[in-house]
């Protein structure tokens, strides 16, 4: 019998003069002991997406998935691009961590196993806050962007259109393009963050994608083992961007809540 799962939706966890609220919605296991929590950092390449989208091709009822698993899942809702700049998303993400430490007691959740979970732009933010000092024990990133600056060549390289432009995605998040403001393009990748004292990371990439290429995840990869930091990294044969091509879609699932287990 599927365990079944309690849904909270629609709690502010932080309200900003001028902006809208910003919300998430919680997904409860069953029982009342304290339980570990994702953190859940949708994709969309920093400008559209929900809390309530799951990355494409997998389920509806994905977060359940999660929770039928043991945790508690927090999706949250941040500000997009075309509402305010970096470092605004990251904000967010940093204070969805810290309304989980602070009210997530009242729905039994553990405020000492809190974790990060996302898919492509939302594995970069949840990147980000845990190589920042938000504090989660482990992170999941699923395509994730990690050196903003080197995106051009990347997409080049894996048969993609690098976009230079004001109106490229990188260039919405940061308020020009990237190559325009290093000093902000480097502070907001997490390649650039890298140190001994991370906590677990892993990182999973498909092989052909050629919208956030996999050369993100291996530099990351490579930039955090250099440092000694803990990190997993698998690429996915013949997956594209959100999994399309992947032969078991359900076990990547499975690697990634198992990696978090491990953790807790």
């Amino acid at each position: 019998m599927t365990p079944k799962v309690r849904h909270v939706p629609d709690i502010r966890y932080r309200e900003l003069l001028g902006y809208r609220p910003l919300e998430l919605d919680l997904y409860l296991p069953e029982g009342d002991e304290p339980r570990p929590v994702i953190v859940y950092v949708h994709g969309g390449g920093w400008q559209r997406g929900s809390r309530r989208d799951p990355p494409p091709l997998l389920d509806a009822d994905f977060y359940d998935g999660m929770a039928a698993q043991g945790f508690a899942v927090a999706a949250i809702d941040y500000r997009l691009s075309g509402e305010a700049r970096f470092p605004a998303p990251l904000d967010d993400v940093r204070d969805a961590v810290g309304w989980v430490r602070d009210q997530g007691a009242a729905y039994a959740l553990d405020a000492e196993r809190v974790f990060l979970w996302g898919d492509s732009a939302g594995g970069h933010l949840a990147l980000l806050a845990a190589l920042t000092g938000c504090g989660v024990r482990a992170a999941v990133a699923w395509f994730p962007v990690t050196d903003l600056a080197g995106m051009p060549s990347d997409l080049v390289s894996a048969g993609g259109a690098a976009d230079l432009g004001p109106d490229s995605r990188e260039a919405r998040l940061l308020g020009a393009p990237a190559a325009s403001v290093p000093d902000l393009a480097r502070e907001a990748s997490p390649v650039a963050h890298a140190f001994a004292g991370a906590p677990p990371i892993l990182l999973l990439h498909g092989t052909v994608d050629d919208l956030v290429p996999a050369a993100q995840s291996i530099r990351l990869a490579e930039a955090l083992g250099r440092a000694g930091a803990s990190v997993e990294l698998e690429l996915v044969p013949g997956a594209t961007h959100f999994w399309k091509g992947a032969s078991d879609v359900p076990a990547i699932i499975r690697r990634s809540i198992e990696f978090l287990r491990a953790q807790a």
